[in-house]
């Protein structure tokens, strides 16, 4: 029971000091070690094998739509990055720069790339010459680097490994199409998959992505009710197009520019996997996501029979589960503290009673429920399990969700909102952009979207008073 404790005790509360909980978590959890260099995170088995299961699920995803997967290089001429003048405005301050290679100087420094835009586009431009070209669908698995001042495990740091699709079209009506087939992907899958509760939304002018027509976005609140940024899906037009040259000729002969999109998710939605779901014991992990769904613990495994019968439900579930046997050397109790500190969803605790009893006890690890279960039918509540737990987790972080969304109609009760209720705030804006500067100013909360499902909650705009335009989620966001 010490070192049980002990290993609880390594974790600050919540409650106490929620940053120092994050960190805590994804060390003791051993998701992600700090590396030599500043900024950059190792990630070890137990997080790597979550980015692999998010990677493998939303891989097929994508291929379901039309989706191939090629691989730029990572390193982009700076002529080539300068084609697009918002583009580069918008990473200048995040590029790093390689000027020297085998100790040469050379003559044209390259950026190590912060997202690949314009190598899609130098492609695109050499690849399409007719509509019969079109459309081209391609996303690419990598990493990028961004010279971030502050960085924080998974949600910020100089390097990170993400995912970022990049289509060219034939019309405008294609390309957007395009841009909201994706977010709704990303949010479906989120919901789904990582039991994640999504808002839907185009982002301002001032927030959009730079070189954009329009930026969509799905925002997910965590449990301190800050908004995380989640994924999103740009509309590009054809002004890359026209800065590189991409252009067809279209089935009447006449040469037209194509239109274009990109979208992209990383290695951040894993921090909020554990911000929403996580508690004082560690990771709380989705079924459906977990590297490891199912942990079976022999309890006494020195008595004979134990081992070598929890080594059989091992490989009676390993048919429809990602399951594991914890034969180490280690207490009962060190076990379980384990289990839940990386999120394992079930546990399933067999000792010489339950042998002779032909029952096993299976603990659900966000509710803690400990369920005795037949032998004869633990491969079908086990999967039930999982499905409720999966299904609970979703209807739970909806909850807390809806519970952290205020209502404001005018300055004072925003103000205060923002001030004293931790969560996002829904309020009319008249689409000016000194209002959401003000916003910021004035309370650090930031515009997260303009959501797809609109409420008129006023005529006025809850910073100015004049005329409102539209309803935007507000929040402190990391």
């Amino acid at each position: 029971m010490a070192q049980e404790k002990k290993l609880v005790e390594a974790i600050t509360s919540m409650e106490d000091d929620f940053a120092q909980w994050y960190t805590d978590v994804v060390k003791k959890a051993e998701l992600i070690d700090y590396s030599s260099v500043r900024g950059c995170m190792i990630l070890r088995p137990n997080g790597y094998a979550i980015w692999e299961n998010i990677q493998k699920q939303l891989d097929a995803k994508f291929k379901e739509t039309g989706v191939e997967n090629v691989y730029m290089p990572m390193f982009i001429p700076e002529s080539l990055l300068q084609k697009e003048k918002d583009h580069v405005e918008g990473f200048a301050p995040e590029v790093a720069w390689v000027t020297y290679g085998g100790g040469q100087e050379l003559q044209e420094r390259l950026c190590v790339r912060p997202t690949s835009e314009t190598l899609f586009c130098d492609l695109y431009s050499n690849i399409v010459q007719s509509y019969r070209d079109l459309p081209k669908l391609y996303n690419q698995w990598c990493s990028v680097v961004r010279w971030e001042k502050t960085t924080r495990p998974f949600l910020r740091s100089m390097e990170f490994l993400w995912q970022e699709g990049h289509t060219a079209h034939a019309t405008a009506e294609e390309a957007e199409e395009r841009t909201k087939q994706m977010l709704n992907l990303y949010a479906d899958f989120c919901e789904e998959v990582l039991a994640i509760p999504m808002i839907k939304g185009r982002k301002t002018d001032k927030e959009k992505f730079a070189g954009a027509e329009a930026t969509y976005t799905i925002e997910a609140l965590m449990h301190d009710g800050k908004a995380l940024q989640s994924g999103t899906s740009h509309n590009f037009g054809d002004g890359f197009a026209k800065a590189f040259g991409i252009q067809y000729t279209d089935k009447d002969n006449q040469l037209k520019y194509v239109h274009q999109t990109s979208w992209g998710m990383s290695t951040r939605i894993i921090g909020a996997i554990i911000m929403v779901h996580g508690d004082n014991s560690g990771l709380v992990l989705p079924p459906r996501v977990a590297p490891t769904q199912v942990m079976v613990i022999p309890i006494a495994q020195h008595k004979e029979g134990v081992l070598d019968k929890a080594y059989e439900l091992r490989d009676r579930l390993s048919v429809g589960f990602r399951v594991k046997v914890d034969d180490t050397d280690k207490s009962p109790g060190w076990k379980f503290s384990e289990q839940e500190m990386r999120g394992i969803p079930v546990r399933i605790e067999i000792g010489p009673k339950d042998i002779e009893a032909n029952q096993a006890v299976v603990v659900r690890r966000d509710t803690r429920e400990k369920i005795v279960v037949s032998l004869d039918e633990l491969e079908t509540k086990v999967g039930e399990i999982l499905d409720t737990m999966q299904k609970e987790m979703l209807e739970r972080a909806r909850a807390h969700r809806d519970a952290h969304t205020s209502v404001a109609t005018n300055y004072d009760e925003f103000k205060d909102a923002v001030a004293n209720k931790p969560g996002f705030v829904k309020a009319m804006w008249c689409g000016e952009e000194a209002c959401e500067l003000k916003i910021k100013e004035d309370t650090t909360a930031t515009s997260r979207c303009m959501p797809f499902e609109q409420e008129v909650l006023s005529d006025k705009c809850v910073c100015c008073g004049k005329q409102a335009k539209t309803m935007v989620y507000w929040g402190k966001a990391y």
